[in-house]
């Protein structure tokens, strides 16, 4: 009788596929998008998730300026940020960073739900954020998805 070799699939990243996606965030809710975000660029979504590979897709994300936050965080979300000097804390709301710039919001709720080390650093340069519906990554020919109820990648 022979003995039957069963090997476990190690995942790595010349063995994931570099797949391109388009999300439209107008109407969307900030938290729960930025979770769903968070996921695809990590890769979770894939039966081959492996946490120290670099596995997740890249993201194109427009409308990021039409992002909904609910209850009265327009005005009382702080971002802040210390310049390194001493009594250089800078606060801003939720309005003030908006006006500035409105793809930030979602890029520091991302941020924030990635690892804090150089992998989340590489998966966080595959998120794409446009304020607007043009984008220019129309070579890349980005898939247009939508999250469904549990967060699953659902395709259009």
């Amino acid at each position: 009788m022979t003995a039957v070799v069963q090997r476990t699939l190690a995942a790595n990243e010349e063995s994931a596929l570099d797949r391109w996606w388009l999300v439209d965030a107008r109407g969307e809710t900030l938290g729960r998008l930025a979770v769903n975000l968070a996921r695809v660029l990590r890769g979770k979504h894939l039966p081959t998730y492996t946490p120290h590979a670099l596995m997740g897709d890249h993201l194109v994300v427009i409308n990021a300026g039409d992002i909904v936050v609910t209850g009265s965080k327009r005005t009382t979300k702080v971002y802040d940020h210390y310049t390194g000097y001493p009594g250089g804390r800078r606060e801003r709301t939720y309005a003030e960073v908006v006006k500035r710039d409105p793809t930030v919001p979602l890029q520091e709720a991302v941020r924030g739900m990635l690892q804090h080390n150089t992998l989340g650093t590489r998966q966080l340069k595959r998120l794409k954020v446009y304020a607007g519906s043009e984008h220019p990554h129309e070579a890349q020919q980005p898939v247009a998805i939508r999250f469904g109820e549990c967060g699953e990648v659902v395709q259009l």
